[in-house]
């Protein structure tokens, strides 16, 4: 039985896909709204306990497709019951995050096994009762070699992005696994592509699968220069805001992946002083109709959106597109950015990735056929010298392409009782708190910053001509120091060093750690970061 959609239909809301109240209280609280094309078409059968083979592209929501049916025919007994397989260890993650997430209301245990990570914190873990299990191959088979993982009340066995395990060259893996899992069991795959030795694999290990295959529309690129910062969740909104002082968009729509989320960032610029509004879809039609007209107006430069809440949309080019979650499916990021850059305007798409969103920034380009230029977030410096430049380039072109009678009015009265120069300072800077810049703003801009209540800095004596990266800094105080990655803050790279924040009452801890690590093959001095030793 195989079921092709080419195109995204309109399906059907969660609650009928025979989904319990808990799940649908999860799907709420995250803002979920309508199930995607391949939740539609493989909830059911999954549900149903059938086997099934899914042909669909990252992103296109094969998670939830897969985590929702495997949450709802748990049944706790202290054993792991469902096995989900991946080829990287920042899916693995990512997985087992979300199914964690969706699974809030129903207690679920979930854990994450992967290379990478100290065995003895896995091995702890796995003392206590598992739900399921999220891992790597390799790391799967270590623990079932040590007897550290039973796998013998495995009722659902999930193949995550089967292709790139082939590509990766982990199908005799799978298949080593997949000899020690029950026979009895419900087994599905997802995949991009199925390639001939993925379609033996499912005739040898699933049983009569229903077959779905999602096809989405051809992808292109309009020409927009498209950036891609590298950021820790805990210093993104920071880094937003950098981003937004360095580029001063005239307009920009902010895109994010819950409404939840609308509202928190709208909210935090609004108190960083910038003018923004959030539009999703728990919004009244008035209340959506008021925003728009403010942004239209140009009374509000940000417009925070779901992809949800953009569709259908009137809104006007934008010079800036920027996604502050990064999206899973490369159309929707094809959507997203070409809010900008219309009727041959110059436009501008940023993208904000957290390190272990790597592997979504690599499909988008692979789908796009490009690469996201790669930029670092701006230090307060470059801000500051920044907004001098995009303020000297305004004057200029109003010298030359203005008529400045009236402005000379003004100069002559004045003339008599101040200087030349005091005038031009004075105007400026009534330009410059039109701006929303006034002097609290550069002071503060121009200044060393301090680090967030409860954060110290620490230097490290690396920096980006050693090839370090965020995610280089981020994983060995995760792995190393034990430190959760959502715990460390703002991160800036330099030339030979790097400052990065960490909460007070383990600095001492990450101090001791890194000094011991090597970083890009290079051994790490780590000391106490201050404004004197900048």
């Amino acid at each position: 039985m195989t079921k092709t959609i080419d195109r995204p239909q309109s399906p059907s809301a969660f609650a009928a896909l025979g989904l319990s109240e808990s799940l649908l209280q999860a799907l709420r609280d995250v803002g979920f709204e309508q199930p995607t094309p391949v939740q539609a078409e493989a909830i059911p059968v999954l549900l149903a306990g059938k086997d099934a083979i899914v042909q669909a592209h990252t992103g296109t929501g094969k998670t939830a497709a897969f985590a929702l049916p495997i949450l709802q025919r748990l049944v706790p007994n202290g054993s792991p019951q469902a096995l989900v397989l991946t080829p990287t260890r920042e899916l693995a993650m990512q997985v087992a995050e979300a199914i964690h997430r969706l699974g809030r209301h129903l207690d679920a245990r979930v854990l994450a096994l992967y290379g990478g990570q100290p065995i003895e914190r896995q091995l702890r873990a796995l003392r206590h009762p598992v739900d399921v299990i999220v891992g790597t191959p390799g790391r799967i088979m270590d623990h079932l070699r040590r007897e550290t993982l039973h796998l013998d009340r495995i009722r659902t066995v999930i193949l995550d992005e089967a292709d790139e395990m082939l590509d990766m060259g982990f199908i005799e893996d799978i298949e080593w696994i997949l000899e020690r899992v029950p026979r009895e069991r419900q087994t599905a795959l997802f995949s991009a592509t199925i390639p001939a030795r993925i379609r033996e694999l499912t005739r040898r290990y699933l049983r009569e699968p229903v077959t779905i295959a999602i096809h989405p529309e051809r992808v292109t690129v309009p020409q927009i220069r498209q950036f891609a910062y590298e950021v820790t969740p805990a210093a993104k909104v920071d880094a937003l805001a950098r981003i937004l002082d360095y580029e001063s968009p005239a307009s920009a729509i902010i895109f994010v992946r819950t409404k939840v989320g609308a509202d928190e960032l709208a909210h935090r610029l609004q108190s960083l002083g910038y003018s923004a509004e959030a539009i999703h879809g728990d919004l009244s039609q008035a209340m959506r109709d008021r925003a728009m007209q403010r942004f239209r107006s140009g009374q509000v430069e940000l417009l925070i959106a779901t992809d949800v809440a953009a569709r259908g949309l009137d809104i006007p080019a934008v010079s800036h597109v920027i996604n502050f979650d990064i999206p899973g499916d490369p159309e929707a990021y094809v959507h997203r950015i070409g809010r900008t850059g219309r009727a041959g305007a110059p436009g501008i798409a940023i993208t904000l990735v957290e390190p272990r969103e790597r592997w979504l920034l690599r499909t988008i380009e692979r789908a796009i056929g490009g690469r996201l230029t790669p930029r670092r977030i701006p230090t307060r410096d470059e801000i500051v010298r920044r907004q001098r430049e995009l303020l000297g380039a305004s004057l200029v072109e109003v010298i030359e392409q203005r008529d400045l009678a009236p402005g000379r009015m003004v100069v002559e009265q004045l003339l008599p009782y101040h200087d030349p120069s005091e005038i031009a300072a004075a105007a400026i800077t009534l330009l410059l708190e039109e701006r929303g810049i006034g002097p609290d703003r550069l002071s503060e801009l121009a200044s060393e910053d301090r680090p967030e209540r409860g954060m110290v800095r620490l230097r490290l004596h690396l920096g980006r001509r050693e090839g370090l990266r965020p995610g280089d800094i981020v994983g060995a105080i995760a792995n190393e120091a034990g430190i959760p990655g959502n715990r460390v803050g703002q991160i800036e790279i330099g030339e030979h060093s790097a400052i990065v924040e960490v909460p007070a009452e383990v600095a001492d801890r990450v101090v001791e750690t890194l000094s011991r690590t090597r970083l890009r093959g290079h051994p790490v001095t780590v000391t106490r970061w201050t404004a004197a030793a900048r």
